[in-house]
């Protein structure tokens, strides 16, 4: 049958171009299966310490260690852990009490012969100045707010940095995800194709059959190089993030599955409007404004000054040649009654609450968001464990078997890895989507989510 086949249209320019296309598929398929071995290879790297020259040890990681590791050599940490030590600073200075101020002076009159020794005058004080109205007690706590405010903003930026290493962590493991997969469908089809190269040779066949069967595992080599590519980008962008050699190989042990969370969005509510990072720095920078507009009130009442010293007079001045001082100073508030500060610590504490309610609302719009993004991506995963993945497993399968027993046709097996793959590749993204949205929802919170 198949030298009947080859010599009836030996000659016809259709069975030219079909042996044309014959050749050329043979070309990429040798291609495609001699590269996707390099390619496999490629793809496992990360997961085994390279052998050679140069060996570098793998590096292990699980989540919560990557996130550890991160933090623990992010710059933008290292500048907040600054700003609470300059806030740290402030709070001392605010504590301090002024200085007083020690004065030192002569009399004398050198033109009349009175000179310091002996009818000359020698004075000393000290002065220190007293705060009223409780301006120090406001400057204390303005400065103890801006420190909560300084270590919430610390915490705020933990948070945020640690939904930035779970999102690359994931992602890393979606892209290996996908590239078990693609191996997986170009493997199988590798096999489909030698049986049916046989079955071609025999006769069983036509070649249009076993071209399209080549098309299919050159469509399926693409997928793999294209996962290979996407793995590579995913895990340099992790070992950026965790400031690792670009030649380290990196093992990633927490796996992508599926864990139901089903939380209370009651409790969310409430637990991130109270103790969500940002919000309490938000508030605190309130408090610390509010302190502020007390003290600028405070500056209305004049301090005071007092000072007290001792004279000394030289052997020829009057009777009594030594003499106490006291002294009493009050600046009179006149015209500056410390308006403009009023003013200003007003406007300050305005926004400051302003900006408060802008952060409350958009805190309860995110876990709004977020909660209802993970009920609907949760129920999309439940839907594909329900049946919808092992559905499209077994179909493939049994198309198969019923295509090697003739049951079934060609455009039915590759019906069947189409839909396969397809069926395969939305659950893996549905299932990173769940992930992504749980964290998203962990991150409006700003505490993990563990039911």
């Amino acid at each position: 049958m198949s030298e009947r086949y080859h010599r009836s249209g030996a000659s016809s320019p259709m069975y030219q171009m079909n042996y044309l296309t014959h050749m050329l598929c043979c070309m990429c398929c040798t291609i495609g299966v001699i590269t996707g071995s390099p390619a496999s290879e490629a793809s496992t790297t990360d997961s085994a310490p390279s052998v050679g020259h140069h060996t570098a040890s793998t590096v292990r990681l699980s989540l919560e260690e990557a996130i550890t590791l991160f933090l623990q050599q992010n710059l933008d940490l290292l500048i907040a852990k600054y700003g609470i030590e300059s806030s740290k600073g402030e709070q001392m200075t605010a504590r301090l009490f002024p200085n007083p101020v020690a004065s030192l002076g002569a009399v004398s009159s050198p033109v009349q012969g009175r000179t310091l020794g002996n009818s000359g005058q020698l004075t000393s004080q000290v002065q220190q100045l007293f705060e009223l109205a409780g301006k120090r007690g406001y400057r204390i706590e303005s400065a103890e707010s801006g420190l909560q405010s300084a270590e919430a903003g610390f915490e705020d930026a933990v948070r945020q940095l640690r939904f930035a290493v779970k999102d690359a962590y994931y992602r890393t493991q979606l892209a290996r995800r996908r590239l078990v997969l693609a191996e997986d469908n170009r493997d199988r089809f590798s096999r489909i194709l030698e049986v049916n190269t046989i079955r071609f040779k025999k006769g069983y066949i036509a070649e249009v059959d076993l071209i399209r069967i080549r098309l299919q595992l050159i469509d399926f080599q693409t997928q793999v190089i294209q996962a290979i590519q996407e793995s590579e980008s995913a895990r340099s962008d992790l070992r950026q993030l965790l400031r690792l050699s670009p030649v380290a190989p990196v093992e990633l042990t927490t796996e992508l599955e599926y864990q139901r969370v089903d939380p209370d969005i009651i409790k969310l509510r409430a637990l991130a409007s109270d103790a969500r990072p940002d919000v309490r720095a938000k508030r605190w920078t309130l408090s610390q404004r509010e302190a502020e507009l007390r003290l600028a009130k405070a500056y209305r009442i004049p301090d005071v000054t007092v000072g007290a010293g001792y004279a000394v007079q030289g052997s020829h001045g009057p009777d009594n040649p030594n003499q106490m001082a006291f002294s009493l100073g009050v600046p009179l508030p006149l015209f500056n009654r410390n308006q403009g500060k009023i003013i200003q610590a007003e406007a300050s504490m305005q926004a400051a609450g302003a900006d408060l309610s802008k952060t409350l609302n958009q805190v309860e719009n995110q876990v709004e968001v977020a909660y209802r993004n993970l009920l609907e991506s949760r129920r999309l995963v439940e839907a594909f464990l329900g049946g919808v993945l092992d559905d499209a497993r077994s179909t493939f399968t049994i198309t198969e078997r019923a295509y090697d027993r003739g049951g079934a046709t060609l455009i039915d097996l590759l019906d069947a890895a189409r839909t396969s793959r397809t069926i395969q590749q939305n659950y893996i993204e549905a299932l990173f989507n769940y992930q992504r949205n749980v964290i998203q929802l962990e991150s409006a919170v700003g505490t993990d989510i563990t039911s």
